[in-house]
């Protein structure tokens, strides 16, 4: 299946593209970037260099992904989501001068699979979402979340549990929607 970029989008040419990705209006996709295939970038996506973005992830429009960023398979970023990269962010140094590319100090943030960050989040750097996680709408992200949580607010708590079909669920009962079983041992939620 073809790549397809709208023509108002800028694609470095050292950004490799997974087939049957589709990048749409007035995103920018910077210099050694991996994007794998079957993809959707919303209107305005912008993704800094040397991000990772696995297979079938959906990125909606305005989403901000800053280096040090990686996102695995089947993740999905709502509108607006944004990610910070320096824990200490500064335009310039403690002299006044200019903060140059070597005074950053860029901080790794991972979406595991399957999770998915409701619109206008804020991920803070150096956290994991867990797989088939839930960030709610609005929420900011400071710490790690677990696998198939839902957390909310900010900063972001847990507030439940998800089902990899997306809908709550209680560990240990059947889901409503697809009769999957979320079970606790050892500290980890998974599907038994």
């Amino acid at each position: 299946m073809a790549i397809r970029v709208h023509e108002s989008s800028v694609v470095s040419p050292s950004a490799q593209i997974g087939d049957g990705t589709q990048i749409w209006l007035f995103c920018q996709v910077r210099e050694g970037v991996r994007i794998g295939k079957g993809c959707i970038f919303g209107k305005g996506v912008y993704v800094d260099s040397g991000v990772v973005v696995g297979d079938n992830v959906k990125i909606q429009n305005n989403a901000s992904l800053y280096a040090g960023v990686t996102i695995e398979d089947g993740v999905f970023v709502g509108p607006h989501v944004c990610f910070t990269n320096d824990k200490v962010p500064r335009a310039v140094n403690a002299d006044m001068t200019l903060k140059a590319a070597d005074d950053w100090h860029i901080t790794p943030t991972l979406v595991k699979a399957g999770a998915a960050l409701g619109a206008n989040s804020t991920i803070v750097c150096g956290v994991t979402v867990g797989r088939w996680a839930m960030v709610a709408s609005g929420s900011v992200v400071t710490k790690d979340v677990p696998d198939h949580s839902l957390v909310m607010g900010n900063p972001a708590r847990h507030a439940g549990w998800v089902c990899a079909c997306g809908k709550r669920v209680t560990v240990g009962e059947p889901c409503g929607a697809c009769g999957r079983v979320l079970v606790q041992e050892d500290g980890v939620v998974r599907v038994r």
